[in-house]
């Protein structure tokens, strides 16, 4: 059977494309395009990733993302070790053929004779019921932290003196996972993030690096990311004409400052989108707009966003979306980062020492 990567090169070769040249139209390295095409998925920075990039480079050469998950999945199924015990067994031959039938045949006589003893002596039990495996809960020990689930068990993050559990509840077509918050759906490669004590940022990251759809035996592996950092710099309230921050409190991640103004005004964020990504945004200190949102996008998708006062955007990967801020008759494009990279940032109103209004771009690190 054709190897995933084999199958890879081989489209692409009969596409006549060079790698410099797909590099440019997926926004997928050079680097990584060879990896896929040497079926060595060890310099990706996660399974996610991997993914991610194998869709779009899939898309881009015209094969089914199906066909090419199943490709991996038996990829790394065959990479799975040996036991040691099939390694050390040593297969014995018995020469002596006669010798052997005759054994077996007094085995099988004497099996039978006590088979028939013990039915007519012991009295007759009920018939054993089935042995359920034990569910287990998992204490978070390392962060971040990859665990192998089964149904039933549980994964538990303590974050500021209180324990959460998550437990995993179905694996169909997608996860089902419990939590004291609210109930957790994820797709293979999906990850959530989830607000911890409800103020309003996001602490824990669970993302569903691998389970096989509909197989529940098989457990699913997640992968849990606690990162309790600060919440960034206060937004500009239009309502009141009040600034929550100043010089004194300025962040500490140099802004980019898009426009300047004496006062600020509302904005539109475009975003245009390369090839895979999962893009993240979220209205701010806007009082009927309030929630995230996120979906996944695919190369030629586009987005667009209205805000006053800023709005939080986050991809999983920044070369695969282009932004441009509108207001004012201008059109300016604002760059996130480079291939491969996971970017949060906040496009938002800051008052200046001057009492000037700037909208500026702030990575949040």
């Amino acid at each position: 059977m054709e190897s995933l990567g084999n199958k890879l090169k081989n489209a692409r070769e009969h596409k006549k494309e060079v790698y410099e040249d797909v590099s440019l139209k997926i926004n997928v390295a050079v680097r990584y395009l060879k990896a896929m095409e040497e079926d060595d998925f060890s310099v990706f920075p996660g399974e996610v990733y991997a993914i991610g990039f194998l869709k779009s480079y899939g898309s881009y050469l015209g094969i089914s993302a199906d066909e090419l998950l199943s490709l991996y999945r038996a990829m790394k199924l065959q990479e799975q070790p040996m036991p040691v015990e099939q390694l050390l067994y040593t297969r014995r031959e018995f020469p002596m053929k006669i010798a052997i039938q005759i054994l077996a045949a007094v085995m099988v006589v004497a099996a039978i004779a006590g088979g028939v003893y013990f039915a007519l002596h012991l009295p007759k039990r009920a018939p054993a019921e089935p042995k359920l495996r034990a569910t287990k809960e998992y204490v978070m020990n390392e962060n971040p932290e990859e665990r192998r689930l089964f149904l039933g068990d549980s994964f538990v993050v303590r974050y500021n003196e209180t324990n959460y559990q998550f437990t995993l509840m179905n694996i169909g077509e997608s996860l089902t996972i419990d939590s004291p918050l609210s109930d957790i759906r994820l797709d293979l490669g999906q990850e959530v993030m989830v607000d911890m004590d409800d103020d309003g940022f996001n602490e824990l990251k669970i993302i569903a690096a691998d389970f096989v759809k509909n197989y529940p035996d098989t457990g699913a592996r997640l992968y849990f990311d606690l990162d309790a950092s600060p919440p960034p710099p206060q937004m500009v309230n239009l309502e009141t004409s009040e600034t929550a921050t100043s010089a004194a409190s300025a962040p500490t991640v140099p802004a980019t400052v898009i426009f300047s103004s004496p006062t600020p005004y509302p904005f539109t964020l475009q975003a245009a989108f390369q090839g895979f990504c999962l893009f993240r945004w979220e209205i701010l200190a806007e009082r009927d707009r309030q929630g995230r949102n996120e979906q996944y996008f695919e190369r030629n998708g586009e987005l667009s966003i209205q805000a006053q006062n800023g709005v939080r955007i986050g991809a999983s990967n920044a070369v695969a979306v282009k932004i441009q801020v509108i207001s004012g008759g201008r059109n300016v494009p604002v760059e996130l980062g480079v291939a491969g990279e996971v970017v949060v940032a906040e496009i938002h109103w800051i008052q200046d020492e001057n009492n000037r209004y700037q909208l500026v771009l702030t990575r949040l690190e």
